[in-house]
Order: C-alpha cells, then sequence, then structure tokens
C-alpha cells in the first residue's frame, strides 16, 4: 500500500504542472459541453478531439489526462439536457431522465443538477480509489498470462461486449468479426505477405485505428444529421428556468446513502468487461428503487434519489473501465476502447507492464483523474447556467465544426489525403451500420485488438507444436473460456428484460405525465 501511495504521490508531481493543470481544465469544459449535447456522449466526445491531442503534439501523459478528463467531463454533462429537457445526453443518462425531469418541473431544476453533479463527483472520486486499489492486484494476476490465456483474455472481452443490456447479440458478434477482418489488412507479420491490400501501398501498414474512430464515431455523426436535418434545440432550454442551484442540507443527508451504495454497483458494473455505464446507471437505480420504495410512490415523480444513483453509478462504472483497460489492456467500455487506440498509437501498451515500464504516464493519468474531478465539481455547480444555454446551440452550427475538426486534425496527424479519403469510407459505414443498429464498438475493439489476439494464437500453437488443446491446458484460460460463454448466453436469457426496462423507463415510471 506503502508503494501505492509513493507512486501516486509521482503521479500528482507530473500532473501538477501549468500544462497539465490546463489540460484537464479544457477537457473538462470541453467534455461536458460534449455530454450535454444530446447524442454525442462521451466516445464521440473523445474521438472528435482526437485529431486535437496529435496535432498539438502532445505526449503521451498530456494527451491522455486532456481525453480522459473530457470523458469524465462528458460523463457529468450527460445529465443536463437529461433534467432540463427529457432528453438523455447519452445512454447511460437516461435513468436520470426518471426523477431529474420531473424534479425540474416541480421547480427544482438547479438543486436537480447540483445534486446530480455531487453524485457524480462522488461515484467519480470513489471509483479512482477504487481504481488505485483493484488495477495493481490485476497486474499481479495478468503476469501469471501466456499467450494461450491472452487469447482467451481476448475472446472474453469480445463475447461480453453486448453486456446484459444487449438484446441482439448476433449483430454484436458480426460487427466483431467486421472489426477482426479490418485488422487483417496489411503485411502479415509472420510470412510478410500482404492481405486484402488489393495492391494499394498506403495499406501495407495496415488502417489506422484512430481514422477508423473519428470516421466511425464523428464523422457518421455527421452524416445522420445530414439525413435528418431536423432537432435544432434552439431556445428548448428556456422552457424551464434553473432557479436556485444549492440543494438544502436535509437532501444531501437523504442521498448520501445512495450515492455511496450506487458507488460501489457501478464500480463493479464497469470493472466487468463489456458492461460499461449504461448498466451501473440502470443496476444502481433499480437496486435503489427496490431498496428504498419498493411500492413506488416517489420514484419517477421527482424523488432526489432516483437523480443520484444513476449518476453516481454511472460515474463510478466510467472510473471501473480504466481498471481492465490499463491492468490488461482489454477496454471495459466503448470509450475507453477509443482510449486504447490513442495509448496504442503513442507506442504505449496497456496490460500488466504498463504499470512497471511507464509508472509517469499510469500514476500521472490516475493523478489527474482526481484533479479533474475536482474540477468538474467546482465548474459544474456555479457555471451550470452556462452549460444549459449550450443545449441552444443548433446542430446545423455544431455539425460542421464537428467535420472540420475531424478533417482539420487527422491530416495534420498523417498528412495523408488518402487517410481522409479512409476516414469518410469509414464515417459511410459508421452511418449505414447504426441505420441497421449494428453497435460500432466491437469493429473498434476488433480493429484494435485483432492483431494481439492473432499472435497470441499463433504463439501459443506454435509453442506446444500446433496442439490446439493448449488453449484450454491451464485453470487460468478455462475460467476465462467459461467467463466468456457465460457472458455471451446471459444477454440471449436476461437481455430483452433488461434492454426493455433501460429502454422504455418512462412508460413504466409515468414520468411523462404531467
Amino acid at each position: 500500500m506503502m508503494d501505492t501511495l509513493i507512486s501516486l504521490a509521482d503521479g500528482f508531481a507530473v500532473a501538477l504542472t501549468w500544462q497539465n493543470l490546463l489540460l484537464a481544465l479544457l477537457g473538462c469544459f470541453l467534455g461536458t459541453i460534449m455530454g450535454a449535447l444530446p447524442g454525442l456522449g462521451p466516445s464521440n466526445g473523445v474521438a472528435i478531439l482526437i485529431p486535437l491531442a496529435f496535432t498539438l503534439g502532445l505526449g503521451a501523459t498530456p494527451s491522455l489526462i486532456l481525453l480522459t478528463s473530457v470523458y469524465y467531463g462528458a460523463m457529468y454533462g450527460g445529465r443536463i439536457s437529461s433534467i432540463l429537457l427529457n432528453i438523455p445526453g447519452d445512454e447511460p443518462a437516461m435513468m436520470t431522465c426518471l426523477d431529474g425531469h420531473p424534479m425540474a418541473k416541480n421547480g427544482m431544476a438547479g438543486q436537480a443538477l447540483s445534486l446530480s453533479g455531487i453524485a457524480s463527483f462522488v461515484g467519480a472520486f470513489f471509483a479512482t480509489w477504487g481504481l488505485i486499489l483493484l488495477a495493481p492486484q490485476l497486474v499481479k494476476i495478468a503476469l501469471l498470462f501466456g499467450p494461450a490465456e491472452y487469447f482467451a483474455l481476448f475472446a472474453l472481452a469480445f463475447m461480453t461486449l453486448g453486456g446484459v443490456s444487449s438484446t441482439n447479440q448476433a449483430k454484436s458478434a458480426f460487427a466483431a468479426a467486421l472489426g477482426l477482418g479490418l485488422a487483417m489488412i496489411g503485411v502479415d507479420t509472420q510470412t510478410g505477405v500482404p492481405r486484402f491490400t488489393f495492391g494499394e501501398v498506403h495499406l501495407y501498414d495496415g488502417l489506422d485505428f484512430l481514422v477508423a474512430i473519428v470516421g466511425l464515431f464523428a464523422l457518421s455523426e455527421v452524416f445522420i444529421f445530414l439525413e435528418h436535418r431536423h432537432g435544432d434545440a434552439e431556445g428548448s432550454a428556456e422552457k424551464i428556468r434553473v432557479g436556485r442551484l444549492t440543494p438544502p442540507l436535509s437532501m444531501l443527508k437523504q442521498t448520501t446513502p445512495t450515492m455511496l451504495r450506487s458507488t460501489v454497483l457501478g464500480f463493479i458494473a464497469g470493472v466487468l468487461p463489456g458492461a460499461g455505464a449504461s448498466l451501473g446507471s440502470f443496476i444502481s437505480y433499480s437496486f435503489e428503487k427496490r431498496m428504498v420504495d419498493s411500492d413506488g410512490k416517489t420514484f419517477g415523480k421527482g424523488d432526489p434519489r432516483g437523480v443520484a444513483a444513476p449518476e453516481a453509478g454511472n460515474n463510478a462504472a466510467a472510473g471501473g473501465a480504466l481498471v481492465p483497460m490499463l491492468a490488461l489492456g482489454v477496454p471495459g467500455s466503448g470509450t475507453t476502447a477509443v482510449l486504447l487506440a490513442v495509448l496504442l498509437s503513442l507506442n504505449i501498451t496497456p496490460g500488466p507492464l504498463l504499470f512497471s515500464q511507464n509508472p509517469d504516464v499510469v500514476w500521472g493519468l490516475i493523478a489527474a483523474l482526481f484533479i479533474a474531478n475536482f474540477m468538474l465539481l467546482a465548474m459544474n455547480i456555479p457555471m451550470v447556467g452556462l452549460f444549459t444555454r449550450v443545449l441552444m446551440v443548433p446542430p446545423r452550427i455544431l455539425m460542421p465544426i464537428v467535420a472540420m475538426v475531424s478533417f482539420v486534425g487527422i491530416y495534420g496527424i498523417s498528412g495523408s489525403s488518402f487517410d481522409l479519403l479512409v476516414m469518410i469510407g469509414f464515417g459511410l459505414m459508421g452511418w449505414v451500420l447504426r441505420k441497421l443498429d449494428v453497435p460500432l464498438v466491437p469493429i473498434i475493439l476488433g480493429t484494435l485488438l485483432g492483431n494481439s489476439m492473432e499472435n497470441n494464437l499463433r504463439r501459443a500453437i506454435t509453442i506446444d507444436n500446433g496442439n490446439w488443446a493448449t488453449l484450454i491446458d491451464s485453470p487460468l484460460s478455462i475460467a476465462l473460456w467459461l467467463v466468456a460463454i457465460i457472458g455471451f448466453i446471459l444477454p440471449l436469457v436476461v437481455g430483452r428484460k433488461v434492454q426493455s426496462k433501460m429502454h422504455h423507463p418512462r412508460d413504466e415510471e409515468g414520468s411523462l405525465a404531467d
């Protein structure tokens, strides 16, 4: 424990430079805005700002501090449109609509916004401590991994990607297979033979995952807007007055146990590969409702505990999702998959050796998460009026800015017009897949992990002279395969029930009734 605290102190020495503090502040501000705008969310927010980090020529630690601050900021910001407009800024903020919007209609919009900000802080703060305590322990286990265990771990990541909130495992499997197929493009590392390059020299190095991410997330959002050309939010945030900002002491006392319980549940959901913040938010709300309002008299009608629970839960899950990403190199959510791509682009390999080979990066990042949390708390209560005005920015102004940042940023990174064409191709593919309700995160994960998965499979079989049984030859690999199979089957059994509750909670709770 003492070694961990010393490492954390070294991390604060890295994070407490003027450059890193300003980047954390910028990331928190931009992230909150991205989270507040309906439809963008943390994955898109981080993807849009990746080109900015690289164009500025930032090193590994400053880039990660900027982008993780955007991540945490977007998790905070998602509650703003949920409470004021009854439109979730992103999927994890759906449950906040249930009691947040009724509170706003009852004249307590400011209190709901401040209370949700405090709950977000509590969830993220304790989740960061969980990250500090759990990640080094997970590293010790991961050092026991050989090629066969790593292959099983990657398989687990793909098979649990939909989480229990998924209802269509076939689409998730198709997306993962598409991502793995895209990872095969380029020169085979063992034989030196080009694969799926069609004679195009630019493809010999494979596809740049940053180009793929910005195309799939940011550009597809622009194409969706061009298709619909509606949804201007101008003036919509003016319908509800913010009113008093500070929640009364009695409300804080009432919701404190809720925040602590939801933090634990959310963190556990975040650590599980593929579960993510949406499940953390749903579990926290459902558990709290059963525990304190089993007869349904107050929840869904403006109960402050119904605001505190999902916000603490989804922010704790955001911190928990960083644990498997840093310790094992396997992302726990869509946004951590994007952050994994950033690390790989900076020639830093997440996993067991990250803590020993790049301690300044990992501990500087963890220290910056603490700093970003306090910045977000200080920013989200007094500046809530400013963030609500962001909801009035029409998409017709916002989307051209997103497109400009994407094109200028990617060209600034690579200097290649071919990459711009590839990015447009990924944008069109993302647009089509989103129309078909095919998830995009498995494609990114397949592109990121495909080569490592293939190399570990080949290495394991080569070591054992071509014997495929080596993949299930150790207790650890057998345990990983069992968890993977359970993680794939579980959504088929309970997924539809969970998904219906997550996506149609307003009908059940009657929160739309005036």
